[in-house]
């Protein structure tokens, strides 16, 4: 299990059947109605993704200087660097403003550090090979908004610098030519979850006649749609419209790069989506940053032959198998240390080590967040016991807040609220890591929850789980941050085979849920990290999709999270819980729950027969045992003490519960009551009726 708890919502069974007569189907309006989205208006509203949601560039603080330098470099025919960052946001930002300089007759240098002996953000020795080589102005993209010390030395050797950016900021600015980042205090832009590439898009944009903008982003829309999923930004607002018109541009790409790796990913005459970027191709472009060569993945993007880009996406996807190799091996060493020392992973984990490499430990942190269900922080250290960390953050933990708590133990830090990086030196981890649990610590205990996952619909059987409207979801893509893929459970499936996949590193099993079978696949779990074995009874928490296996399209799980089912008993005794605790209640729980007369008979019977003295005490677990002992009949601890409850509110007993006791007492009343008429009975046919 992920999550300690599953959450199902309330659902809007009067919203939900509105939006079905207007077309919408069952899957896709349960989806709505949980997303807030209760009308067809709202409905409308909420798919919304075309380019009316897009912002005017010009609104960016300090996007007008930019234009006005860049126009004047283009028309004195300057040397124009764009210094990027190594991972998907920053290469494909990199390609995008270097391709469209090119275009505009700008001899361009574009540059991308190497993430093992540079690391992130921009430094001075690139900045001088970039000078060197002719370049008057310096364009950054997802990157530099903290570096003021390197603004400062090119401005020294004759080179302005412009600074486009989206993570957070510090409080002084680099003195820059230019500073445009949605994240600046001062700015005024409405959208503040521009990725890199976002912004990078914006000030094309702003350098484009308005009456040719739209050109522009169909020519680049591709590469934005690809980092913005990657970075894991909010797909809302206008990077809703930038993916939606990036996926469409996908499906037949137009770079010779991006179509060799879509085939060598398996993606051809499949639908990308989303979760085709985030899963599939994103890991193969982000590879060659984390292998050291993020140049492969910037000559695939941008080249125009075909051949060339087979080439090199045969490359990117063995950087990535080799990638996956590493980070498994360094994860498994984790998760040994952690098992034999448990307090590492209380509250934080700051984990270290000399072997480890650098390029994939984000990963590993990641992994371990999710797994440990807190931030963790990854440090790689060199010879002269210097660390580069990298550091991923659980629920709404903010990292970059986080760090700016430490900064007196770092060397120096950068990025935004869920992922960043770091320099340290070894001789401060121990209080870094003592400071950094001490702060994860608070942040927990004002959260006050544990672990959660938020449940869309519990379906009752899988008959809504058909072809026609698991493909109908689609309407709600692209999925991601802002925008979670929906989450259905199934209760209750036997288990009919658990078998290992993609090297042993995923599971994929197949369950029978009444009569209908169905495959499911849960990654980065192993067969013995689930528990289930076969025969046994799981709930499942999944994503249907539609898998496509030698031409017959079938309905898939995509898992969640999975664990072994209750006993009847326990969901009995849970049941009756929720209901006191004022939860959702499906028509299904009610017809368990709402007793009948024979259930008040039956209780009433056996109270009066076995008290003493108008007195009875047991525990709840025995006494509805009994009940149905002495009727022979099914046990029913949840109507029983519904029964109990309604008993006490007419006045015909008293009960309190003390360590698991139940203690009765009898009262003795003239009269007839009629128990149908009690307010909790009244209230239950009500919420039976709605």
């Amino acid at each position: 299990m992920k999550f300690e708890h599953w959450l199902p919502a309330s659902r809007d069974y009067a919203g939900e059947a509105a939006l079905q007569q207007s077309g919408i189907s069952p899957l896709t309006a349960i989806t709505l109605c949980r997303r807030g989205a209760h009308s067809l208006s709202e409905a409308t509203t909420f798919m919304a993704s075309g380019l009316e949601l897009l912002h005017d560039p010009m609104l960016l603080k300090d996007m007008d200087k930019a234009v006005q330098r860049i126009e004047s470099a283009l028309a004195a025919g300057e040397t124009i660097a764009v210094y990027g960052d190594y991972d998907v946001d920053g290469i494909t930002s990199t390609c995008l403003l270097s391709s469209y300089l090119e275009s505009r007759g700008a001899k361009v240098l574009p540059y991308i550090p190497d993430r093992l002996s540079e690391g992130y953000s921009i430094n001075t020795d690139a900045i001088t090979r970039l000078r060197l080589k002719g370049a008057r102005l310096l364009i950054s993209v997802d990157c530099g908004i903290t570096n003021q010390k390197e603004v400062q030395f090119a401005k020294g050797i004759g080179m302005d610098v412009i600074i486009t950016d989206h993570h957070e900021c510090k409080d002084e600015l680099p003195t820059a030519a230019a500073v445009v980042n949605p994240h600046r205090p001062d700015c005024p832009y409405p959208f503040k979850h521009l990725a890199g590439v976002g912004v990078a898009l914006k000030l094309v944009l702003a350098l484009t006649p308005e009456q040719e903008r739209a050109a522009v982003l169909n020519q680049y829309a591709d590469l934005a749609a690809i980092g913005t999923v990657a970075d894991v930004m909010s797909l809302t607002d206008e990077n809703r419209a930038i993916v939606t018109l990036g996926l469409s541009l996908l499906e037949h790409p137009r770079r010779p790069g991006l179509q060799m790796l879509i085939q060598e990913c398996g993606l051809e005459g499949k639908v990308i989506t989303a979760t085709s970027i985030g899963f599939t191709l994103a890991p193969r472009i982000n590879a060659a940053g984390r292998m050291g060569c993020p140049q492969v993945a910037a000559e695939l993007l941008l080249t125009k032959d075909p051949q060339q880009g087979a080439v090199l996406a045969q490359t990117l996807c063995d950087l990535n198998r080799e990638r996956q190799l590493i980070e498994q091996n360094i994860f498994t060493q984790c998760l040994e240390l952690l098992e034999a020392q448990p307090e590492l992973a209380q509250h934080a984990i700051v984990l270290a080590d000399h072997s480890w490499h650098q390029g994939v430990v984000g990963i590993v942190a990641s992994r371990l967040s999710e797994r440990f269900g807190v931030p963790s922080f990854m440090v790689c250290l060199d010879e002269e016991h210097h660390g580069k960390g990298s550091c991923r953050s659980f629920g709404d933990f903010n990292l970059f807040h986080a760090l700016e708590d430490c900064s007196e133990l770092l060397e120096g830090f950068g990025g935004h609220e869920l992922a960043a990086g770091f320099t340290i030196s070894e001789e401060q981890l121990v209080p870094f890591r003592q400071k950094m649990q001490q702060i994860a610590a608070q942040w927990q205990a004002q959260q006050q929850t544990v672990s959660s996952l938020q449940v869309d619909a519990v379906l009752e059987d899988t008959s809504l789980l058909t072809l026609d409207n698991v493909a109908d979801l689609q309407q709600l893509e692209p999925y991601g941050t802002g925008n979670a893929q929906p989450v259905f459970v199934l209760n209750g499936v036997s288990v009919l085979s658990v078998n290992p996949v993609g090297k042993g590193r995923h599971t994929r099993l197949r369950v029978l849920s009444g009569e209908s079978a169905l495959d499911a696949i849960l990654f980065s779990y192993t067969p013995e990290d689930t528990g289930l074995q076969v025969g046994m009874r799981a709930d499942l928490a999944f994503y249907p999709q539609i898998n496509q296996f030698r031409g017959t399209r079938s309905v898939q799980l995509l898992l969640t999270d999975v664990k072994p089912s209750p006993s009847h008993a326990q969901i009995d005794r849970m049941l009756y819980q929720r209901w006191k605790q004022g939860e959702f209640l499906s028509q299904h729980d009610l017809d368990i729950l709402l007793p009948e007369r024979r259930d008040f008979v039956a209780v009433w019977r056996y109270l009066s027969a076995h008290a003493a003295g108008n007195r009875y005490r047991e525990t709840p677990t025995r006494l509805s045992r009994n009940i149905a002992r002495s009727t022979g009949g099914r046990e029913a601890y949840s109507r029983t003490m519904v029964c109990l409850e309604v008993f006490r509110e007419c006045g015909l007993l008293h009960f309190t519960e003390q360590a698991n006791q139940l203690h009765i007492m009898i009262r003795q009343i003239d009269g007839k009551v009629n128990l149908e008429q009690s307010p909790i009975m009244i209230s239950l046919h009500k919420m039976r009726e709605s």
